[in-house]
C-alpha cells in the first residue's frame, strides 16, 4: 500500500504537468501551425542566434508567440511576400505594394514580441 501511494504521488505531478498548457500559443489562441513550419522557424532562429539548448528554448517559445499573435495564413502570406521581394524580375514588384507592406509589418511586429518576451 506504501509504495503505491509513493508511486501514485511520483506519477500525478508528472501526468499534471504533461497536461498542462505550454507556452503563449495556448494561452487562447487556435493552434493552427504545422509542426513543420514551427521546426523550419525554429532552424532558422537557431541559425542566427546559435546552435545552444537555451537557444532552442528561446526560439520555440518566439514562434509560439508569433502562432498566438499571428493565424497560419497570414503568417505564409507573410513568408511568401518576403520570399517574393528577394526575387530579380518583374513579377517581384508586385509584391512591394502597401498591403504586400502591410502583410510584413504584421509578421515582423509577432516576431518582434516574441523576442522582447523570449529573448
Amino acid at each position: 500500500m506504501g509504495r503505491l501511494l509513493v508511486l501514485a504521488l511520483l506519477v500525478f505531478p508528472l501526468t499534471a504537468f504533461a497536461a498542462a498548457p505550454c507556452g503563449p500559443a495556448q494561452e487562447g489562441a487556435t493552434n493552427d501551425y504545422p509542426t513543420s513550419a514551427r521546426a523550419d522557424y525554429v532552424f532558422g532562429c537557431m541559425a542566427v542566434n546559435g546552435q545552444t539548448q537555451d537557444t532552442l528554448d528561446r526560439c520555440s517559445c518566439a514562434v509560439d508567440v508569433v502562432a498566438s499573435i499571428l493565424p497560419y495564413e497570414q503568417y505564409v502570406s507573410a513568408e511568401t511576400v518576403l520570399s517574393m521581394q528577394q526575387e530579380k524580375s518583374v513579377l517581384a514588384s508586385e509584391f512591394q505594394t502597401p498591403a504586400a507592406k502591410e502583410i510584413v509589418r504584421r509578421l515582423r511586429e509577432a516576431e518582434a514580441e516574441g523576442e522582447v518576451r523570449c529573448f
